[in-house]
């Protein structure tokens, strides 16, 4: 047994701490309380990772990073206040009740993401079961200061000022190292799953070792085996959840899809999921869980969008989205096209639309006519950094803006750069979601249109597997090389060199699509804001639409 190590009394003014009885440790006071502070430091990196994950999981599934974060970090926050004072009464066995609270912190952050996973995809109660999580992980780490100042003052007593900068001082760098290794590191080697079960492994070994050996003489040898086999039982516990964390997420994702899934990946940027019906055949693109297109009826959705478009000038066609190729497979039917640039944010799209037989079915291989070139970025970014030709037609065929990350691309800035890069007598459809869903949004994105300096013709059609679907044809006001309604936006109609063969779009077809009922019409919305890049109105519109349906 190592003889006990006193404990230095500390300054005798009035500020000083008057510890605990002495512990028995198995080094000098210095030593025991860095590898205390150690300790503090890991097990912070490990809370910071848990809150990222909330907030990274909730961005994904439901698209808006800024309710979800506010949501997560408000109740953990509070929750960490309720945690402090509820340790108050555990302070007398402190190593014991650090060792338990680090147990569980590990038990429930490591498997926090395919908890709130399944709860998502089985129970459709994310957001409650967000919540709790959440305020469990909070109160777990808000319990976490009280008793480690406990620990270190025992380990040596110093003034209370000079403690807790010590500790915070370790905390604060802690979750800077997790903040920046979730990102950097936990994310692109072992996904967001697998990353939080990483951590929890880490949060248990950390939290029950540091007390099993240096806390060990404070701690009674039934207790001793008892957090031994508690370590070994969580460690192995979350091993088997992580051999079979893929097992566990295929079923789960198959729960949120109607049809088979064919293909299935995560990368930087969304998560791509392909499903195909067995009967029909009819295959699917999902991103981020919204369908991007259904091969039954796609057509409808791309000919409406590209055919009214090609009334004029197209030597040159610019695609910003529309990484599937299925837009520029109706654009390449033109033959005095002469170019066509696709910039799509995904490179795993632009990959998959050439390769992937479930894409290359449809779009007929149009990403590999030598007349397209294919550029993986952020289209905001590379319309405002990069020199660009004069383009005569343009189609901004984009995700819906239902995340702050979309949301710009839906904004005046955004259209007022595509402005900037458009030739006499170009003209701009904008794909615009749904004016019978969500006429707000749908007529807000037209005022940010007309509020970059262009007219604007709104027209819709029926696709079935989105229901009733709106777009914007847009151009210069009084450009006299474009054919203009007496509205002053460019008329809808189909070009004088409309390829033969087209399933859905006519004459008659676009002339009606132009047609709104009066509940869906402007003039039913009121008075709608566009959106701006400081002042993201899209957002709360796209919130409010959907609703019932």
């Amino acid at each position: 047994m190592t003889a006990p190590v006193p404990t230095d009394p500390g300054p005798t003014d009035s500020g000083a701490v008057t510890a605990g009885a002495p512990l028995t440790l198995p080094l000098s006071p210095g030593p025991a309380r860095f590898f205390v502070l150690l300790a503090v430091f890991i097990c912070a990196s490990c809370g910071m990772v848990y809150e990222l994950a909330l907030v990274a999981l909730g961005s994904y599934l439901l698209g808006d990073t800024i309710v979800q974060a506010s949501i997560v970090l408000a109740v953990m926050v509070f929750a960490m206040g309720i945690g402090s004072l509820a340790t108050k009464r555990l302070t007398h066995f402190a190593a014991v009740a650090f060792a338990l609270i680090e147990a569980a912190l590990g038990v429930i952050g490591g498997l926090s993401v395919i908890l709130l996973y399944l709860a998502f995809a089985f129970a459709d109660v994310y957001t409650v079961a967000m919540v709790a999580l959440a305020f469990v992980i909070g109160a777990l780490i808000g319990a976490e200061i009280p008793l480690l100042m406990e620990l270190v003052q025992r380990i040596r007593a110093q003034r209370a000022s000079s403690a807790v900068a010590d500790l915070f001082a370790a905390d604060y760098v802690g979750g800077l190292v997790g903040g920046l290794a979730f990102p950097f590191v936990l994310l692109p080697v072992f996904g967001l799953t697998r990353g939080a079960l990483a951590v929890g492994i880490t949060n248990t070994v950390v939290g029950i070792l540091i007390v099993l050996w240096l806390f060990r003489a404070e701690v009674r040898r039934r207790t001793q085996v008892i957090l031994a086999g508690l370590l070994v039982l969580i460690v192995s516990g979350l091993t088997v959840v992580w051999v079979f964390t893929d097992d566990i997420e295929v079923t789960a994702r198959q729960r949120l899809y109607r049809d088979p899934i064919v293909i299935s990946e995560r990368t930087d940027y969304q998560e791509i999921v392909v499903t195909e019906a067995p009967l029909t055949g009819d295959t699917r693109l999902y991103l981020n869980g919204d369908l991007q297109f259904a091969s039954a009826d796609e057509y409808r959705y791309h000919e409406s969008l590209v055919t009214p478009l090609m009334n004029g000038s197209k030597r040159n066609v610019l695609v910003l989205g529309g990484g599937d190729g299925l837009a520029v497979r109706e654009i390449l039917k033109y033959p005095d096209v002469e170019s066509v640039t696709l910039v799509d944010l995904d490179p795993r799209i632009l990959e998959l639309a050439r390769t992937s037989e479930r894409f290359t079915e449809f779009n007929k291989d149009s990403l590999d006519d030598p007349r397209v070139r294919t550029i993986a970025a952020d289209a905001f970014t590379w319309l405002r950094e990069a020199k660009h030709p004069a383009y005569d037609a343009i189609i901004a065929d984009l995700p819906d803006p239902d995340d702050v990350a979309t949301s710009k691309l839906y904004s005046i800035e955004f259209y007022g750069l595509i402005r900037q890069v458009m030739a006499p007598g170009a003209r701009l459809v904008v794909q615009a979601g749904s004016p019978y869903f969500a006429p707000a949004a749908y007529w807000g994105i037209g005022e940010a249109v007309a509020e970059a300096g262009m007219t604007t013709t709104p027209y819709h059609v029926d696709v079935p597997s989105f229901g009733d679907w709106g777009y914007f044809l847009a151009a210069a006001p009084g450009d006299p090389a474009v054919t203009t309604t007496k509205d002053g936006g460019p008329v809808v109609t189909m070009p004088a060199d409309a390829p033969s063969g087209l399933k859905f779009a006519t004459a008659e077809v676009l002339a009606a699509s132009t047609t709104f009922p009066p509940d869906r019409n402007r003039a039913s919305v009121g008075q709608v804001e566009p959106s701006t890049l400081l002042r993201p109105r899209v957002l709360d519109q796209e919130r409010g639409a959907w609703v019932g349906y």
